[in-house]
């Protein structure tokens, strides 16, 4: 077994681990369960990853978001680590060889979304995996009280008899006390290992600025903050006109949200990552997995939906430690904003029927059959089918997910795939019997290899260009030899993939549990006042609410949000008084001085602790008014 500090430095090129990192790491080992709360940029991915290379066998890693477990399968190959991925947008025989490499292969991490576990193929194939440890990654998705609740991290905890004695190791940057019991309790630890590293960010200025023109704002801050900086709002249309009012001013910038194609997100993502945009605005569909750690500030336009929303946005500003500054921008109009956007989240049981009901014909999946089933989702062409409104569709089919029977993956690109499915003998009996594709297996198999053994990544578009033809000639070859059975063929989709995760049900029988649906808009509400909250106060450190919320409650203030800056005006310091008191009785040593003269002349202090100082000298009687109602020194 290789040290851990061995593979830290083999992979990561680190010296040392980052707090907490190595007790998380040696804590698992040791086969404990174990929950880390690390916030964002704290080294979560890391802690299973090191510990999983650290023993022979794999680790099975159940993460979310499809996009984060592609970007954490990339940067593990890149440094040498097999890892695969397994998505409800691979076909069946393509799982089916992913886990046969689990099982016989020398992969190392298998990602998997909590969907899948509710497949018998996969359950079947983990028993027979050498697993050293399940690393649940955004572990506050299990939590149904929580911000994020995934229905699917519910069954995460049937693995603890499938697979006995394998320790579990759970991951989050934001959970408040209340889900981390919860989290405990619903993946049945035996003991209650917590390590939890504090929420402080010492380097992070929060400011709250009250603003009703808020593009005038930005682009002040834009100007007098230097470096990259991330721009939130709550909507797609909003990023593309800030982004273009920052570049109408000469501000580097450009915008990004889910609606672009995989193509261009990762190219905006990239030139915003080496600098050459300096600011992306975006919705939150931006961050997840991003490590940039010279963000100098994060300024959120909108309100966001919670705390927890907020304070991991927030917090991918000045990663690398140095002064940076997460800004929110707030007027009246907010709070309203934010709650229509509630009351949009919770539409009626009628219409949460209607959109399933409209589902089932859409994908035309009878009553009692669709079980597994998955299927591209734009949700844009099937609320135009219906005449719906593609906000409603979207709260409607998070609830119908809440309830067990559909899963909705995030969108992101998956390439074309092919496998070849007869044996070399095979295919040449074929190609001799159909000299029209001849020349097209030929080029396939000069283009690419390993189509005999697994599905291989293909671009229609080199294909094309290498035959000299166009690219719907290559799909309509692919698609015929895909018809006869020669190949496999999995056409590219940019599209969310909708899973139905149980038989179609009829729609009067959607069942949805009306305690659970009145007690979570309560509490979605509750979140959102906490937030209005959080920016209508002007009384209490910012850092110190924020580290209250999760359950901090002895922390200092923070002396760098706009609320300390402020009280930091008002109060007086010995120091403070000793200046300014000494340069008061030198002025007046020379002769008497009106208020404001005497005020003016006075450096290295603001005129409120100026005039505090002279009123406390006057109290005290060591000032006072002349008969020309100028101050001087008492005799």
């Amino acid at each position: 077994m290789e040290s851990i500090h061995h593979i830290l430095t083999k992979y990561w090129g680190y010296a040392s681990f980052r707090p907490l990192q190595e007790e998380i790491i040696q804590s698992v080992l040791e086969g404990n369960d174990a929950l880390a709360l690390l916030p964002t940029g704290g080294g979560k991915s890391v802690c299973f990853q090191v510990a999983g290379l650290a023993r022979e066998g794999i680790c099975v890693v159940i993460s979310p978001l499809i996009a984060l477990m592609k970007d954490q399968v990339e940067n593990l190959t890149n440094k040498g680590i097999k890892a695969i991925a397994i998505t409800s947008a691979m076909h069946r025989r393509e799982i089916d060889i992913a886990l046969d490499n689990c099982v016989h292969g020398n992969i190392r991490f298998l990602y998997l979304s909590p969907e899948r576990l509710e497949s018998e193929i996969v359950k079947v194939r983990l028993q027979r995996m050498k697993i050293n440890l399940i690393a649940v990654d955004e572990a506050h998705c299990i939590s149904q009280w929580g911000y994020d609740f995934r229905p699917g991290y519910m069954k995460i905890a049937e693995l603890k008899e499938l697979l006995p004695g394998i320790p579990f190791l759970a991951l989050t940057a934001t959970a408040t006390p209340e889900v981390v019991e919860d989290i405990q309790e619903k993946l049945l630890f035996k003991k209650k290992i917590v390590f939890q590293q504090s929420y402080e960010r010492k380097n992070l200025a929060y400011v709250v600025l009250a603003e009703d023109d808020k593009l005038a704002r930005l682009l002040k801050i834009a100007t007098n903050v230097k470096g990259s900086g991330i721009v939130y709002v709550r909507n797609r249309r909003k990023t593309q006109d800030i982004a273009s009012y920052l570049v109408s001013h000469q501000i580097s910038a450009d915008f990004y949200h889910a609606g672009l194609d995989a193509k261009t997100r990762d190219t905006k993502q990239n030139n915003w990552i080496e600098n050459k945009t300096r600011i992306i605005v975006c919705t939150n569909a931006f961050g997840m997995g991003i490590d940039k750690p010279d963000v100098r500030f994060v300024v959120h336009i909108d309100l966001p939906d919670s705390v927890e929303a907020y304070f991991q946005e927030a917090g991918r500003a000045g990663r690398d430690g140095r002064k940076s500054f997460a800004v929110l921008l707030y007027n009246m109009g907010d709070k309203f904003e934010l709650k229509k956007n509630i009351e949009l989240s919770y539409p009626s049981l009628e219409e949460i029927r209607q959109t399933y009901q409209a589902l089932a014909n859409f994908y035309q999946v009878a009553a009692g059959a669709g079980e597994g089933v998955t299927f591209d989702f734009n949700i844009a062409t099937f609320s135009e089918t219906y005449n719906l409104q593609p906000i409603t569709v979207f709260n409607c089919l998070k609830f119908i997910e809440r309830e067990g029977y559909i899963s909705l993956t995030d969108s992101f690109h998956q390439p074309s795939r092919v496998k070849m499915e007869l044996n070399k003998e095979e295919l040449y009996r074929f190609q001799i019997a159909n000299a029209a594709y001849d020349g097209f297996i030929k080029l396939l198999l000069r283009s690419y290899s390993g189509f005999f053994d697994n599905f291989v990544k293909i671009n229609e578009y080199d294909l094309a260009k290498r035959a000299n033809t166009k690219v719907e000639n290559i799909v309509k070859r692919l698609e015929f030899l895909n018809q006869n059975k020669i190949i496999t063929y999995i056409p590219q989709t940019e599209l969310p993939q909708l899973t139905f995760t149980q038989e179609r049900v009829d729609a009067k029988d959607l069942s949805m549990k009306k305690e659970n649906f009145a007690l979570l808009k309560e509490r979605a509400i509750t979140r959102m006042e906490t937030v209005v909250d959080y920016a209508e106060s002007n009384h209490s450190c910012r850092s110190q609410r924020l580290l209250a919320y999760f359950g901090e409650t002895e922390s200092n203030r923070c002396n760098q949000c706009d609320v300390c800056l402020e009280e930091n005006r008002k109060i007086l310091h010995t120091d403070e008084f000793e200046n300014i008191s000494n340069q008061v009785k030198e002025l007046l040593s020379l002769h008497p001085l009106e208020l404001k003269e005497l005020v003016n002349k006075i450096t290295g202090a603001n005129d409120d602790k100026i005039l505090l100082t002279i009123r406390w000298m006057i109290d005290n009687k060591m000032l006072t008014h002349n008969s020309d109602k100028k101050l001087c020194l008492c005799v």
